[in-house]
């Protein structure tokens, strides 16, 4: 595929494609991760990007002499088209994110006995196993210690330096020492006497710390090594400042440079049993471990634990979401009034919607990067408006806004879809369907324990009726003041339903099924909820679902037909909570709106 010589993608990958054939590589894997397996990744590892310029938050690139791929989901595939446009590098389409297609495309196109180079640094260790497996079976040999963007990268950015700070009471429920009490008892259960942690919100809750390494998350880069008797941390130089320092040490928590981790584990006993978690760990550090220590493979207990949201966290969430939502009621006014007598771009609403929230108490910055997408730009899940590509708001259609907040208190995830003009027939049919998804699933019940990959034909369900579908999942773990996306449950047909993914109480989780037509408009509705017990019987204990986000459903694009009674009393009894709720907090053109838009119907 030929590119113009202009785009400066162009010369990275021929750089990459030098820095292979000085190695004897074939090919050369470049994933979107970092040595923490992170979502959303510091700049310094965000090679992906640079060397594709491909924007969208997961893909996989790989380089062959005479071949650049790289492999997205469908949430991604518009997106990708434009943006790899001129480049030389074809897009890959796959069907979700954890397809192995790049591993069965390498296994069929490089020769035996030929090398496949891959950082192993970034490269998890679940994911490295299954690459082995799939090059071994084809004789192709695999070099995971070579990370070749050090050597085309000139101006590769270092490691964050932004200082760590302590997550205070009141918000912080329960202190630093309590928590290692927890994890270590975990690691007694499994025959553990150490336990290495890479994941970072597995960390900022575990230490009780949060910082401003990675946009919108606020969490920090490091490692941890625990033991029974003490815990080191290892982040960067000056990050921690010596007060913080003397409270960690406090806690038997010691600071070591980010550098010495893998040393720390190299250096473990013979006789150590350490406990990894080999879905948050990468290749790299696992290779670190000597051999004759014993190593126990199973979940972070930090990863289960921060999960279920004790009922005190449970009340910080509900403050936020009803100062979210007032910051929201005070946006949308602004937005209804404002149509047709000021200019308003997709950027317009970003801008204005981040500068509502930050007049909420508690309020730290957005929870990730807000999409606003009007009609064909809706029907991109994952679209991001860029001053270079953006639309104005104006004549008729839907306008899709996905947007959260970081407050002290919780994490916010919130996507409405609001009419702008005159609303066909055809788009309050596809509205209406995914309301009806939505609020299948936010009135279930459910066994305590059910897997919650299980729960996503609930909101599928009335648009499978109509013979739709949407590609992503329905629903996401969300975090307490952390990540906005967070394990262990997920509700999605392209999760496993394995035993760590069962629904308990305190966990929070997003439902947002959807309907995209590309090129013509998208629907999605969300709301974050949180499962509570609903009694006990003879067949066991059972949970339901309490909805936590506080923001009217627009009700001019529901098409009543579609809409049976139980499911209008669910809108409007959701609605009388969310106007009893959000009244106290706001006033004059908020309060008007908010009257106005919690109607019953």
């Amino acid at each position: 595929m030929n590119a113009p010589a202009h785009n400066p993608v162009v010369p990275r990958i021929a750089a990459l494609r030098e820095a292979m054939q000085a190695e004897g590589l074939a090919a050369y894997i470049v994933p979107s991760a970092d040595p923490h397996l992170s979502e959303y990744l510091p700049s310094r590892w965000q090679g992906r990007r640079w060397l594709t310029g491909f924007h969208g938050s997961v893909g996989t690139l790989v380089v062959t002499a005479d071949f650049a791929g790289l492999w997205v989901d469908s949430r991604y595939w518009t997106q990708a088209e434009a943006e790899l446009a001129g480049s030389g590098i074809a897009l890959v389409k796959i069907a979700v994110a954890s397809s192995p297609a790049h591993l069965d495309w390498l296994a069929g196109n490089v020769a035996a006995g030929a090398s496949v180079g891959v950082d192993g640094a970034v490269l998890g260790l679940a994911g490295a196993r299954a690459l082995q497996a799939a090059l071994d079976g084809k004789g192709v040999k695999l070099r995971t210690e070579l990370d070749l963007l050090e050597k085309v990268w000139a101006d590769r950015p270092g490691l964050p330096a932004a200082a760590i700070y302590q997550h205070e009471a009141p918000h912080a429920i329960v202190n630093r020492a309590e928590k290692l009490a927890l994890v270590r008892a975990e690691m007694g259960k499994l025959g553990a006497d150490w336990h290495f942690v890479s994941t970072l919100d597995d960390l900022a809750w575990l230490f009780n710390l949060r910082g401003a390494d990675v946009n919108y998350n606020p969490v920090f880069v490091g490692h941890a090594l625990v033991g029974l008797s003490g815990a080191t941390l290892f982040v960067a130089e000056g990050k921690v400042d010596a007060t913080l320092a003397a409270k960690l040490a406090a806690d038997g928590v010691r600071v070591a440079a980010y550098a010495e981790a893998a040393a720390a584990l190299a250096a473990l006993p013979a006789s150590a049993r350490l406990l990894l978690d080999p879905r948050r760990i990468t290749l790299g550090l696992r290779q670190a471990v000597p051999a004759a220590v014993k190593v126990i493979e199973a979940i972070n207990p930090s990863t289960f634990a921060k999960s279920r949201k004790l009922d005190a966290e449970a009340a910080f969430v509900r403050e936020a979401m009803a100062q979210d939502g007032a910051a929201l009621a005070e946006f949308f006014s602004w937005l209804e009034g404002a149509l047709g007598r000021e200019r308003i771009t997709e950027l317009t609403i970003d801008e204005q919607i981040t500068a509502a929230r930050a007049r909420r108490p508690g309020f730290v910055c957005p929870s990730f990067a807000t999409i606003a997408g009007f009609n064909g730009n809706g029907a991109m899940p994952h679209y991001r408006a860029t001053e270079a590509s953006h639309s104005v708001i104006e004549g008729d259609g839907l306008l899709l806004i996905d947007s959260g907040g970081q407050y002290h208190g919780g994490t916010t995830d919130i996507t409405r879809v609001v009419a702008i003009g005159q609303v066909s027939a055809e788009q309050k049919r596809d509205f209406t369907l995914v309301l009806k998804g939505m609020i299948a699933l936010s009135m279930a019940r459910f066994p305590r324990g059910t897997r919650s990959p299980l729960l996503d034909s609930l909101a599928r369900a009335p648009i499978w009726a109509a013979n739709v579908d949407y590609g992503h999942g329905t629903g996401h773990g969300v975090g307490y003041f952390l990540n906005v996306h967070e394990g262990p449950q997920s509700i999605s047909p392209h999760t496993p339903a394995e035993p760590q993914t069962a629904m308990e109480p305190g966990m929070i989780t997003s439902n947002e099924p959807g309907i995209y037509k590309p090129g013509r408009w998208g629907v999605r509705i969300e709301n974050l909820l949180l499962n509570v017990p609903a009694g006990t019987s003879e067949f066991g204990e059972f949970l339901a679902f309490e909805t936590l986000t506080l923001c009217p459903i627009d009700t001019r694009c529901v098409d009543r037909e579609l809409m049976r009674a139980d499911e209008l009393a669910w809108l409007n009894d959701y609605h009388a909570t969310v106007r009893e709720r959000l009244l106290p907090l706001v006033e004059g053109k908020a309060r008007d709106w908010l009257l106005l838009r919690t109607e019953a119907i």
